[in-house]
């Protein structure tokens, strides 16, 4: 058998196979809360292994993007238990990603058009969110200047995290997984030159950058449970103006180690060189770092699974896997256009291209009217 297609024990959770879905943002829930279409979509792709929601906004302060199925009202809860009951029915597991974008957002996002918050005051150039344009209607829309987080109101942006950790177990979710990576609330601290604090949460040493990302993880673990908990991290990323800084892969060092010793079920890397953020210069590639980085961690994360996700194939997956670098495989937008694409995989059928133009917004179209492989022929 490939590996990609053996079983696997993740914490105490017995998955299928080593395929996760990687979370998408699809931004087709009315209301922001999770419906029947939401159900239908992920349920066609629940012979993953593991799928891990969309992200799932922890508080409408945290959300950047409209028509997100959040996690933090009771017919949230209630919408997404459809959803994981249904993926469950067909045997995958299901992990929410709790999700705070920071200031990666906009005031017609927010409640009464008040201005994002983050880490930082900085605006996220050349950023987009998908809030309300001008007209009125809905579209990507440029950030704008955040709020910094005064010192006192960091606690309770961690209290959010464990509250909707425990609204996500109620929902029937498996586990969740903190979005640590792309630009958001989390790598807002970590980040040297986009974090501008003077407090105990600032710049001016690594465990500070260190502090609220790690408070998050022990508060969401307190709430649930460490073999539930999981976290994305994206070291090299440069999505949404995050640059690169001279001591990336310590502080990642540093940060696995710390969830090393909490245990937690997994820490899944997000590789972006596809999105256009490999080194100009000779040298190694992002993903030659992030390679280097992910043997790295297998030092520190004894009982920690470690994922991997970006520009992922059967073939890289396999070798992987293999070799002892990674554990499970995550797979993004061809989870989009292939809701069957396990099968697709395992006998090396054909992979349907998806249409981007539907990837946000809308409705049905492109959402849940992919066809299976069996089908087109």
């Amino acid at each position: 058998m490939h590996p990609l297609f053996s079983p696997f024990k993740l914490a105490s959770l017995p998955l299928t196979n080593r395929i996760v879905m990687a979370p998408l943002t699809r931004a087709r829930a009315p209301d922001d809360v999770a419906t029947e279409t939401v159900a239908l979509y992920y349920t066609q792709r629940a012979t993953a292994g593991l799928i891990v929601s969309e992200g799932t906004p922890i508080s409408r302060e945290g959300q950047g993007y409209l028509f997100n199925p959040g996690i933090y009202t009771p017919a949230q809860i209630a919408g997404w238990r459809l959803t994981t009951q249904s993926v469950h029915a067909v045997g995958a597991k299901m992990f929410a990603q709790l999700w705070h974008v920071g200031r990666v957002s906009h005031p017609s996002i927010q409640t009464d058009g008040i201005d994002p918050v983050g880490a930082s005051s900085k605006t996220a150039q050349g950023a987009m969110a998908y809030g309300l344009k001008d007209d009125g209607t809905p579209g990507m829309v440029a950030t704008t200047q955040p709020r910094q987080l005064a010192t006192d109101e960091v606690a309770r942006v961690v209290q959010d995290f464990a509250n909707a950790a425990a609204n996500a177990i109620e929902a029937g979710f498996d586990g969740v997984e903190i979005h640590g990576a792309n630009g958001y609330l989390l790598e807002q601290f970590l980040n040297p030159l986009v974090n501008d604090r003077d407090d105990e949460y600032g710049a001016t040493t690594m465990d500070n950058r260190l502090r609220f990302a790690l408070a998050v993880v022990d508060a969401v673990v307190a709430r649930i449970g460490r073999e539930r908990v999981g976290i994305r991290l994206s070291p090299y990323g440069r999505l949404f103006d995050m640059p690169l800084y001279d001591d990336i892969a310590a502080t990642y060092m540093a940060l696995v180690a710390a969830l090393g010793e909490r245990r937690i079920a997994y820490v899944h890397i997000m590789d972006q060189s596809g999105y256009g953020m490999n080194d100009k210069a000779a040298g190694p590639t992002v993903s030659d770092k992030i390679q280097d980085l992910l043997r790295a961690f297998r030092t520190t994360l004894p009982e920690t699974a470690l994922i991997l996700a970006g520009g992922m194939t059967r073939e890289r997956a396999d070798q992987l896997i293999a070799d002892g670098v990674i554990d499970l495989a995550a797979f993004g937008q061809l989870f989009i256009s292939n809701p069957d694409l396990v099968a697709r995989l395992r006998n090396g059928w054909p992979l349907a291209a998806p249409d981007r133009s539907t990837y946000y917004g809308g409705d049905a179209r492109g959402y849940i009217d992919y066809p299976p492989y069996a089908a087109q022929a």
